[in-house]
């Protein structure tokens, strides 16, 4: 499915592209800031860490237990607003509940982690894919957006926190919790199931008319029903693995090492500015959420995705270096791939695959690749606090950079096809080219 390069995509899509925006800063808010701010105050970055790990993890086991029926969900939108009903309740625990009572303060952070998983880069990135059949890309690469200008406002934000001379956690999360909010009374609104349902157009193709874009949205939810991509056929695709490794481990090491960008800035005690720094991560992460993106759509997201990859292993051979100039620029190019990273879930799952197959896959796609992320604040943690300190979390990027490129190099997407007409003779549904030609 070739994906649209215009930015035109209506007034609801916007409101949808805010929705999703702000459902991924939760999730960096609630997270990323506690596990790099405010650590020290409820029990230590590594007890912090093995909790957004666990509660990672019960995320991906919920996607992946949900991955078989999820095409038969009869409203994505009514479980997206419930998540993010959920996600608010959560932040507002992590906000208010007092620093005497850490225990409770924490399972309030894992159950949030957990839930603003689901909210943002699951349930409104599924909404997404029946809103913009093949703008999935264009539309990513702007929401995702909100990851680089989120982890850029930790500066600030730790500032906050801590400038009244005693941790005012509550009034420096309350901006956020107010964006948020704002957010999901855009999707409560604004946004339908599908595009049909409020008078909007799938990808605002404004040259269809009513009755065939009504006719599409049926012939696009029986469809969902019958996919021929089960969880057990998506997991025995070598090229799935081939492709999804390579998500997870960018997603693994940006998200990893934005968990513990103080620490690491810290290595050089003054020679390096924190704040200066989070202000160009935010800067460079953004420019490559919107490059990366549009190589994506341009050239491919296997291209795009190597690119990442190569600029990846850039990043862990200058981070490696003991200079607090090469490791800022390490931390640069951390932050290009960083903000195209999380992109690659979707924009991989509706290019190799069909677009009635796109949420059954994705479904997969997501939680696998989360997996490397969930685990990666605990690497980068255990890594960090080792005999070698914050060296040895570059030099282990370098290794699963090379790794993670070999990989990437091998995938091809005409075995996807083979396997996709494979199984459509297998269910007696029709054969044709939709895949051919796929970079």
């Amino acid at each position: 499915m070739e994906q649209k390069k215009s930015i035109n995509i209506g007034f609801r899509g916007w409101m949808l592209v805010l929705w999703l925006a702000t459902a991924f800063l939760a999730y960096t808010v609630i997270g990323n800031y506690p596990l790099n701010i405010l650590a020290d105050l409820y029990g230590g970055a590594q007890k912090l860490s093995a909790i957004y790990t666990a509660a990672s993890v019960v995320g991906i086991l919920i996607q992946l237990g949900i991955s078989g029926s999820i095409g038969k969900v009869k409203s994505i939108r009514m479980v997206s607003l419930m998540l993010g009903v959920l996600t608010v309740l959560s932040l507002v625990g992590i906000m208010y509940i007092p620093m005497s009572n850490p225990a409770l303060w924490q399972v309030m952070y894992g159950g949030g982690t957990v839930i603003s998983v689901m909210y943002g880069t699951f349930a409104i990135s599924i909404l997404v894919g029946q809103w913009f059949p093949t703008r999935k890309g264009t539309i990513m690469g702007i929401a995702t957006l909100a990851f680089p200008v989120g982890n850029g406002l930790l500066g600030p934000f730790a500032a906050s926190v801590f400038s009244k001379g005693f941790p005012d956690v509550a009034g420096a999360f309350l901006p956020f919790l107010l964006v948020i909010i704002a957010g999901w009374a855009l999707g409560f609104i604004f946004i339908k199931d599908y595009p049909e349902q409020c008078g909007a157009y799938r990808d605002n193709n404004q040259s269809l008319t009513p009755e065939i874009a009504k006719k599409m949205m049926l012939e696009e939810i029986e469809n969902k029903k019958t996919t021929v991509w089960k969880t057990g056929h998506t997991l025995k695709c070598l090229d799935f693995w081939l492709i999804t490794i390579p998500m997870g481990t960018l997603l693994m090491f940006s998200v990893g090492m934005m968990t513990q960008t103080a620490a690491i800035i810290g290595s050089f005690g003054d020679a390096l500015n924190y704040g200066q720094i989070m202000g160009m991560i935010m800067i460079f992460g953004c420019i490559g959420s919107y490059v990366l993106g549009l190589l994506d759509t341009k050239l491919g997201t296997k291209t795009a995705m190597t690119i990442a990859v190569l600029i990846m292993i850039v990043a862990g051979i200058l981070g490696a270096i003991p200079n607090p100039t090469t490791l800022m620029i390490a931390l640069i190019c951390l932050a290009v791939f960083m903000g195209a990273s999380s992109n690659f879930t979707v924009s991989g799952a509706v290019q190799y695959w069909r677009r009635e197959d796109f949420p059954s896959v994705f479904a997969v796609v997501n939680p696998v690749a989360n997996l490397f992320n969930a685990v990666g604040p605990m690497v980068v943690a255990m890594l960090l606090y080792s005999a070698v300190g914050y060296r040895l979390i570059f030099i282990v990027t370098i290794v699963v950079g090379v790794v993670s490129l070999l990989l990437i190099v091998m995938f091809q997407p005409s075995r996807v096809k083979a396997l996709d007409d494979q199984y459509r003779k297998e269910a007696g549904k029709p054969l044709d080219d939709a895949l051919a030609g796929r970079k």
